[in-house]
């Protein structure tokens, strides 16, 4: 996708992400056969429902209809939400992530799993699990010294709710 054309595409969606309450993720223009496949993944701090997938991919097919941003061919449009393991990369992906198990990539090279417990503009408060009965221990990571981030997925937490009951 040229560079010109993701403006244009992100100048046209990002008041229509924006009027619904949820933030514009990511932009993706592919080929798939013969068609092009234009992906728009968006969230939200409470995350994104179905219904509200569905509403803004009305919205967008009607704006991009009324526009000339994907010219004269055929496309696919998807509207979506993230996968529980995208990368994280921006502040607001790990505050979102707050009470979840992630993985991480540092820069000094290494690999860390913890659980986010708190988040700040310079970095976050993380339980690092012990191992074979010890107990977890509390680090304390700089963004600076992250080089990727992923939710790991959890298959046997239990929820906060349950362990209160």
């Amino acid at each position: 996708m040229s560079t010109t054309q993701s403006d244009r595409l992100r100048g046209l969606l990002e008041p229509l992400v924006a009027a619904k309450g949820l933030d514009l993720e990511e932009i993706e223009l592919s080929k798939a056969g013969r068609r092009r496949m234009l992906r728009i993944v968006v969230d939200s701090d409470e995350g994104v429902e179905l219904d509200a997938c569905a509403e803004l991919s009305r919205e967008v097919s009607d704006a991009l209809d009324a526009s000339d941003v994907m010219g004269e061919d055929e496309y696919v449009l998807e509207v979506s939400s993230p996968g529980a393991d995208r990368p994280l990369s921006e502040h607001r992906h790990y505050v979102r992530a707050v009470g979840r198990l992630v993985k991480f990539q540092l820069v000094e090279g290494g690999e860390l799993v913890a659980r986010i417990l708190d988040v700040d503009d310079e970095g976050m408060d993380l339980e690092v699990p012990g191992v074979k009965g010890r107990k977890a221990t509390a680090r304390r990571v700089a963004f600076t010294d992250i080089a990727k981030a992923r939710v790991e997925i959890e298959f046997n937490r239990k929820d906060k709710k349950e362990e209160e009951a």
